[in-house]
């Protein structure tokens, strides 16, 4: 019954939201999740982007407690419309790509800019836009300080962190622009 289960699961996915089947996905931090998923938001080609918590070993993490873990963004995109390479040129622009120590007014291991990538091809394009930033900035490669990892599990944020620029204008206004 429930390998079954699975196979009329994707069937009705398909159906649902068809564009999804070649969609991929990128995970990235940068400081505080809700800036990075509402800059990512605009680009033109990106499905969604969901706030969460990536890369360290403690299961199940919350906001209150995400230790080892980095805020991070999902963003599920279709490669026909946005390029990784476009989605990592708009994440430099975002970040502060020479500071390891958190992003802005977010400080901490929890802030560090990272990029997750899942296969050899998204490392490279990763590694890519490292040498491109550090060109751009005219600074020597190693003052980059985002650091490229292999994907591990993601873990979605509480609901009140997802959409929070547009559930949330004036507070995220505040703390944006503060």
């Amino acid at each position: 019954m429930m390998k079954y289960f699975f196979s009329i699961f994707v069937l009705i996915s398909v159906f649902i939201n068809p564009l999804n089947v070649y969609a991929e996905e990128i995970v990235l931090a940068g400081g505080c999740f809700w800036c990075l998923e509402h800059d990512l938001e605009s680009l033109a080609g990106v499905n969604n982007v969901k706030s969460g918590y990536a890369g360290g070993e403690l299961i199940n993490p919350t906001y209150e407690n995400h230790n080892g873990h980095q805020e991070v963004v999902l963003v599920d995109y279709l490669p026909e419309q946005v390029k990784l390479e476009e989605i990592l040129r708009s994440y430099f622009r975002n970040i502060d790509p020479l500071d390891g120590g958190g992003q802005f007014c977010d400080r901490g291991d929890s802030y560090r800019p990272v990029i997750f990538f899942d296969n050899k091809d998204d490392e490279k394009i990763a590694s890519y836009a490292l040498n491109a930033a550090s060109r751009e900035l005219s600074v020597p490669l190693q003052e980059i300080k985002v650091e490229l990892k292999k994907r591990s599990q993601f873990w979605i944020a509480e609901d009140y962190h997802q959409n929070y620029a547009d559930n949330n204008e004036l507070k995220y206004k505040f703390y944006r622009y503060a």
